[in-house]
């Protein structure tokens, strides 16, 4: 039973893990890529619709890129989960006295000693599908990738790509006359949205939020500006 409960706690938490990266991975990526174009471009021209069609080109294609990139990575990732399992599963059948001591071992670096140790590694030994997740899981540090999963990642990075490709456009659907004010908008209101990502992201798993949502941030901008600066020197060149 508490073997039972563990498995659903660790895939629940493994859900939990690979949609919040997922999320952050797409809406970070889109946002800081559609900013740095629109700094860009917005310091090399007032055209507002040169602005709006440089930013809608980067938010297709970015959200597309990334979503291909999370499906093509999941489905890498799953199929590298079941070539583990087939070699798990052989040596099990091939070596099955070297797998036990392996899970005695792993048993053993939590604590357990004595009578309770070998009663443990008898229990699980004795089960070939315990035994099989358990080294999966502890053994080899992998979880199993769920055959919707590629879909799942694929839907999740595309829709929070657009979301946050989105966030840097909207200052300018407000300010189509003052292109200096929207830019100057665009920055602030991405990185307050970059530090409310940090922040959620370490307050969800570990670390300083204030240090996380900062980071982001700075990182983040720094690759506008970045976009800014390019964007600068190239308009002024002449042709």
């Amino acid at each position: 039973m508490r073997l039972y409960r563990f498995k659903q706690m660790h895939g629940e938490r493994h859900s939990r893990t690979t949609f919040l990266s997922n999320f952050i991975l797409g809406s970070q990526d889109g946002l800081v890529n559609v900013l740095g174009i629109v700094l860009g471009v917005s310091a090399a021209t007032s055209d507002i619709r040169i602005i709006f069609v440089a930013a809608m080109a980067a938010l297709g294609a970015e959200s597309i890129s990334m979503g291909a990139v999370a499906y093509t990575s999941t489905v890498a990732k799953q199929k590298h989960y079941l070539k583990e399992v087939e070699r798990e599963k052989l040596e099990m059948r091939e070596v099955p006295k070297k797998e036990r001591e392996e899970v005695r071992g792993i048993l053993k670096k939590w604590g357990y000693t004595g009578n309770e140790l070998e009663s443990l590694t008898d229990r699980i030994a004795k089960n070939p599908k315990a035994m099989l997740e358990f080294m999966m899981s502890f053994e080899l540090d992998l979880s199993p990738v769920e055959k919707s999963e590629p879909v799942h990642s694929f839907l999740t990075v595309i829709l929070s790509t657009v979301v946050g490709s989105i966030i840097p456009i909207i200052p300018f659907m407000f300010l189509t006359k003052n292109i200096f004010a929207g830019a100057i908008t665009s920055v602030i209101i991405s990185g307050i949205v970059l530090f409310i990502i940090g922040y959620y992201e370490a307050k969800t798993t570990v670390g300083s939020i204030w240090r996380s949502g900062l980071q982001m941030a700075v990182i983040g901008l720094t690759a506008g500006i970045a976009g800014y600066l390019i964007g600068h020197f190239i308009g002024a060149v002449p042709v």
